[in-house]
């Protein structure tokens, strides 16, 4: 039985496939204290992300709700679509409030360029890391107590491991929730020499090689991580979760396996938004156990704050799935949706839904993933210089899109790999889910313009 109001650390990696990690069967990988944690924990076989890409999954994970209500679409910071809405409560924001010590390392990408936004004042007590999208592992610039800090020749997925500790370290006598979103394996592919050196001769590409020891190297921090916790005697009065932004990305050599899914980053089928998780809670949830039941990003703000006993939070996309980590169904709903392309938001464009078993899938339309040149220097410049204050590009480019295609339908439960289309044989279920889907299109799609004119609004009173 805990001891104490239990702690949460909430472990996020950045484009981790499901194939990529050794417990969740990557022969080449070695990912013991991941393997560990889910051998000693509960290891969810259909878990999904709120959306194919970073920062959109970001927002939803921290908002419990669907990404679109939150204002957060896309990644371009300067346009601020990678934002999360003023209005809305981050899972930091409900720990605070419920007298828990909040500390976050890493990634953000949630909103950058105007303080407002910054993880400080959206809940966290503590910020070490960077806000933009990307970082260089050795020529790094990030913020740590609110001063500008640059590489110092620690690989940095080690520096956050050490802001982790550390924090686990002070707080090691009060309630906290820590939020250790590392960048790794996120290009640029850096790792250490002498972690790529084991790769060699196994006939993976370079980048496959770098990649994999970069999650080697998160590995170990997070073995760190886990071992200041046992230091600490903390282990039992400590939920840990692990997973995944998003699916891997793929190109430039990087293509692999990605478990039996078909797709990458960015894609609404499975590889897109089906990631490894493991979550371990000794004294409330069992051990060894494989859950099998669908879990959404959505579900961890409800699910971690009923654990705590912080009282419910209203109007959320997602529900307390305690029971499903349990090895209980319970009695949830099984309809999800997703919706990804570049800028505005586009109807049955990359979009799925999940009803129960039953997938229903629109590929990407024509031009619809383009990016404007011009948000990529912005991204470059944020990798040094990633804590500027400075206005929004406010319109959004123009590109011409293509029709819709035909939407897929697949059986999830027979078919994980999305390879048989059934829609032709059910064209009932075919219609009765597009209804579905498009009333859910158009509530959140009037959300995120309310929130986007909102965003701009503000930006521009403070600039």
């Amino acid at each position: 039985m805990s001891r104490r109001q239990p702690n949460v650390v909430f472990i996020l990696a950045d484009d981790l496939g499901y194939g990529d990690v050794g417990c969740f069967g990557n022969d080449h990988v070695h990912t013991p204290h991941l393997d560990e944690l889910a051998r000693d924990g509960v290891a969810l076989t259909q878990h999904y992300s709120a959306s194919p890409l970073c920062a959109p999954a970001r927002a939803a994970l921290l908002t419990g709700r669907y990404n679109h209500r939150t204002g957060a679409v896309d990644v371009p910071s300067n346009r601020g679509l990678d934002r999360i809405h003023l209005s809305e409560r981050t899972m930091a924001d409900h720990f605070a409030a419920a007298g828990y010590v909040t500390g976050m390392a890493g990634k953000w990408h949630n909103g950058l360029h105007d303080l407002r936004y910054h993880p400080r004042s959206r809940g966290f007590d503590e910020f070490t890391g960077f806000l933009n999208g990307g970082m260089d592992y050795y020529n790094w610039t990030i913020e740590s107590a609110g001063r500008e800090q640059s590489g110092d020749g620690r690989y940095l997925t080690d520096v956050f491991t050490d802001a982790a500790t550390d924090f686990i370290g002070r707080y090691r006598h009060e309630p906290f929730f820590l939020y250790l979103a590392y960048n790794a394996p996120h290009l640029p592919l850096q790792a250490p020499a002498q972690a790529c050196q084991r790769f060699e001769g196994l006939g993976l590409s370079d980048e496959v090689s770098t990649l994999y020891a970069m999650v080697e190297a998160m590995d170990a921090g997070i073995g760190r991580v886990m071992e200041a916790l046992d230091a600490h005697g903390l282990t039992q009065d400590t939920i840990v979760v692990f997973t995944s932004d998003n699916g891997p990305q793929f190109g430039g050599g990087l293509d692999r396996d990605n478990g039996p899914f078909c797709g990458a980053k960015g894609d609404a089928l499975e590889g897109g938004i089906r990631v490894p998780a493991i979550v371990r809670a000794p004294a409330w949830l069992p051990s060894g156990l494989q859950a099998h039941d669908m879990i959404h990003f959505c579900d961890w703000l409800p699910t971690l704050t009923g654990l705590c006993g912080i009282p419910e939070v209203r109007s959320l996309d997602g529900y307390d799935c305690t029971c499903r980590l349990r090895g209980e169904s319970g009695d949830i709903p099984d309809i999800r949706f997703w919706q990804r392309n570049r800028y505005e938001p586009i109807p049955h464009c990359n979009a799925a839904m999940r009803d129960g078993p039953w997938k229903l899938v629109w590929p990407m339309r024509e031009g619809a993933d383009w990016k404007d040149p011009v948000d990529q220097a912005p991204y470059e410049e944020g990798l040094t210089s990633p804590h500027q204050v400075r206005p929004l590009a406010t319109g959004l480019p123009h590109r011409d899109v293509g029709p819709a295609s035909a939407p897929r339908l697949f059986h999830i439960d027979e078919d994980p790999c999305e390879m048989q289309d059934l829609s032709a044989a059910q064209p009932a279920r075919v219609a009765a889910m597009t209804r579905t889907w498009d009333a859910w299109f158009d509530e959140i799609l009037a959300q995120w313009h309310t929130a986007r004119a909102d965003n701009l609004m503000e930006h521009s009173t403070q600039t």
